[in-house]
């Protein structure tokens, strides 16, 4: 039989993917600030769909989950692209500019971490949680000539990514008639004090938590009680006024920046721990002869000729991006040494943070690696040398010009990361499958471009319908902007190095905060118990609790799902099937987020598809009610697909 792998039915599938996931990404982070790895749910439906062919292999089945997982990491840009509206700066998401911001930045990311394949894949001892779990799905849903097949598995599973999507619809769909409420709220009096307790009937969500995990529950959690059991009761002491009220604009106006402190103290912490591992494996792989190469043509990288002359265009078009951005402006005599120094700054902070976010891939997996300490970093460096060197020379009305500036500049360099961070982790998927490595390089890049084609409109239609919290010129149709915690975070701190109007006490308050949750959490370590991450704690703090707390009900239900399934038959395929449940509620709710927005927009009605009055008074216990007994037979019909 002809082998196939880098095929265009591949190439087409794998992009199909990737906008469906990148789509559900951009909604989902904007809403709560976690986006999904699209690795193994796009292995799973690619696996169920070229079965239909009986032609499709263990390899381009591979190639599909290459394209797919690369457009879905790219959506991570919302963690900075948004704050260039959230100042002011854009009315809109220009196409264009956007489309060349993550193009460019994510291809990047693929020939920047190309040459570092060898020294972090073939020859490092690094274990990639998440490529090797990829890797294992895909055997194990292979055909009989290249793996054991388990058709029971190769046959259902995408069946449960359609059940999770189909369930989170249908809730969606209930909820925006109005019939069942959204989520439910109730504030009250806490001695002098106030606080309250809210959730979302969120899906989504539940599929967030169930990914994520217990161990990030509990810190959320954690977080919650130091923002609504301790932060906003001491804060509110003493004051007279509706109790919601007061809560809310405390947590908006103080209490986000003790999170925005802790978020940061974690996000340096995590880089810091992670720092000498980097070095070490470096170090210990080019000893070991990282350079060596194999007379294996599927051991073959992109020509180093192809990946300069592919690297040279992408600059060059990146300064030009530069200079389009700046002339005409208040920066405009400025022009060619921003553009030349943003270019610099781009190749070697975007060469750093390949290697840094390949290497935290490769050891604590793309999800878990705190890739946003990455922009952090980078927007806090990007101000600071604006500060220091254009500033003074171009006076205080360039100053909303130069946050401008640092925003777009960063957000090509964490396109960069995103993609690096991500980029390793399939090389090490298609290792283990027996890929060619230069293969899956132009499948990263068919990937970039097809998330690229789509994370711009998606942005656009959800900043027409909701919103963005800051935004001085919001229009939006819906009352309830979308939080888009790391992009307010990330505009917040730019604003605060180059405008000087960050509330630093508030910001070092969180950073204690953060410093004592880190010192928390690396006992707990020593101890050998159930870790505490310090950036969720920090999430917990900063988001809103009806956003966090159905994330942390996500996680609870997975713990008991997994002890449930342990003293199952085939508990390893019903753990996948799990995930896959989770990744299809994300799915299918995100997407009809997304419709709903078009509605939205097109109808310029906040709520189209409404069909009781907003203070219908059943509907919060029917939204709870239909809430929890989706998630109960879903989970109940997911333990069962375990029996032929």
């Amino acid at each position: 039989m002809k082998e196939t792998e880098l095929t265009i039915r591949a190439c087409i599938l794998g992009a199909v993917i990737a906008i469906v996931f990148t789509a559900a990404n951009v909604y989902l982070g904007l809403k709560v600030g976690i986006t999904i790895a699209s690795s193994i749910p796009a292995a799973v439906i690619s696996m169920g769909i070229l079965r239909l062919f009986n032609t499709g292999t263990i390899r381009e089945n591979n190639i599909v989950q290459t394209v797919a997982s690369a457009g879905g990491t790219l959506s991570a840009i919302i963690f900075v692209l948004p704050g260039l509206v959230m100042i002011g700066w854009w009315r809109n998401f220009p196409p264009l500019e956007t489309f060349l911001v993550c193009a460019l930045g994510g291809t990047l990311g693929v020939l920047f971490s190309i040459p570092l394949r060898r020294a972090l894949v073939v020859n490092s001892p690094l274990p990639y949680p998440e490529g090797v779990a990829a890797a294992e799905v895909l055997k194990v849903g292979a055909r009989a000539d290249e793996a054991p097949a388990n058709i029971l598995e190769r046959t259902r599973g995408p069946l449960v990514v359609l059940y999770g999507a189909i369930v989170a619809a249908f809730m969606q769909i209930v909820t925006f008639t109005g019939v069942a409420a959204a989520g439910i709220a109730t504030y009250f009096r806490v001695g002098a004090g106030v606080s309250g307790l809210s959730t979302s009937f969120s899906l989504a969500l539940i599929g967030a938590g169930h990914l994520v995990g217990i161990s990030v529950g509990i810190a959320m959690l954690v977080g919650i009680f130091i923002a609504w059991g301790i932060s906003i009761p001491y804060l509110s002491a003493g004051l007279e006024g509706d109790a919601a009220e007061l809560a809310n604009n405390i947590r908006g106006s103080q209490v986000r920046f003790i999170g925005a402190g802790t978020i940061g103290v974690a996000a340096i912490w995590s880089l810091l721990a992670l720092a000498r591992p980097v070095f070490d494996g470096l170090v210990a792989t080019a000893r070991a002869g990282a350079g060596a190469k194999s007379g294996d043509a599927r051991d073959r990288d992109l020509s180093l000729g192809l990946i300069a002359l592919l690297s040279a265009f992408c600059l060059a078009m990146i300064g030009w991006l530069l200079f389009d951005f700046v002339r005409g402006g208040e920066l405009a005599a400025f022009g060619w040494p921003l553009v030349i120094g943003g270019v610099i700054f781009t190749v070697v902070i975007g060469a750093f943070v390949a290697t840094v976010a390949g290497y935290m891939a490769g050891l604590i997996g793309a999800s878990n690696s705190p890739v946003s300490g990455i922009g952090i970093l980078a927007i806090v460096c990007a101000a600071l040398l604006l500060a220091q060197f254009v500033q003074p020379l171009a006076g205080p009305e360039a100053t909303n010009a130069l946050i401008a500036f640092a925003l777009f500049t960063v957000a090509i360099v964490f396109s960069i990361a995103t993609i690096s961070n991500d980029n390793l982790q399939d090389l090490k998927t298609g290792q283990l499958v027996g890929a060619s490595p230069w293969r899956q390089q132009i499948a990263l890049i068919i990937g970039v471009l097809a998330g690229a084609a789509v994370i711009g409109p998606v942005l656009d239609l959800l900043n027409q319908a909701y919103g963005f919290p800051g935004d001085p010129n919001r229009a939006a149709i819906t009352a309830e902007p979308l939080g888009a915690p790391q992009a307010a975070l990330i505009s917040t701190l730019a604003r605060g190095v180059l405008n000087a109007d960050l509330n630093w006490n508030l910001i070092g308050i969180g950073a204690i905060v953060g410093l004592a949750v880190i010192a928390v959490d690396e006992t707990l370590g020593r101890l050998k118990l159930m870790r505490l991450p310090p950036m969720a704690i920090g999430i917990g703090i900063y988001l809103p609790m009806d956003t966090t707390s159905p994330v942390i009900f996500g996680a609870v239900i997975a713990w008991f799902y997994a002890r449930a399934i342990a003293r199952a038959g085939q508990a390893e395929m019903l753990k996948r099937f799990g995930v896959l449940l989770a990744s299809g509620l994300i799915v299918g709710e995100s997407l009809l987020g997304i419709l709903n927005a078009g509605a939205i927009v097109s109808s310029g009605s906040a709520t189209p598809f409404a069909l009781v009055p907003a203070d219908f008074a059943q509907a919060p216990l029917i939204g709870g009610a239909l809430f929890v007994a989706l998630i109960a037979l879903s989970y109940i019909w997911v333990g069962r697909q375990a029996k032929a």
